[in-house]
């Protein structure tokens, strides 16, 4: 992974092999990030991303393996007990065009992934919340 900080946002760019939640926890943790929003797109191969099921309180996941487009990722980093936290959702279309996407568990670079994070001048940090069964944001 290499950046380049201009003002308020972070650009990255992220490199075949690299686990996209590990790399941004490394970002945030060096560069001290409370609360930004991310976009992003690139390629991956090894995706797992799920759905919360309201029912049951609980993530299912789905995993995906192949070459897959990064149509979308974007989301939020900030804090829970003012400790590292993101919470991504992506998108990945294959050859087919097929769409493929959900709250993001883990996701493998195959050529690049490009980043813009935009930083914002605060923290909000989060808290479980027993009646959805989700990490909330607290204000």
């Amino acid at each position: 992974m290499e950046y380049r900080k201009f003002g308020n946002k972070i650009v990255v760019r992220m490199d075949k092999g690299e686990e996209i939640l590990e790399q941004l926890k490394v970002l945030a943790t060096k560069e001290n990030i409370k609360l930004a929003s991310i976009t992003a797109l690139g390629a991956v191969n090894d995706v797992t991303v799920g759905v919360f099921k309201t029912q049951e309180k609980k993530y299912e996941s789905n995993h995906f393996q192949g070459d897959f487009e990064i149509v979308s990722l974007t989301g939020t980093i900030n804090t829970m007990n003012h400790e590292f936290y993101c919470h991504l959702h992506m998108s990945v279309g294959d050859q087919e065009g097929k769409v493929y996407g959900g709250h993001l568990n883990k996701a493998i670079v195959s050529a690049t992934c490009e980043m813009v994070v935009t930083l914002i001048d605060g923290e909000v940090d989060r808290t479980f919340d027993e009646a959805i069964g989700l990490n909330l944001f607290q204000f």
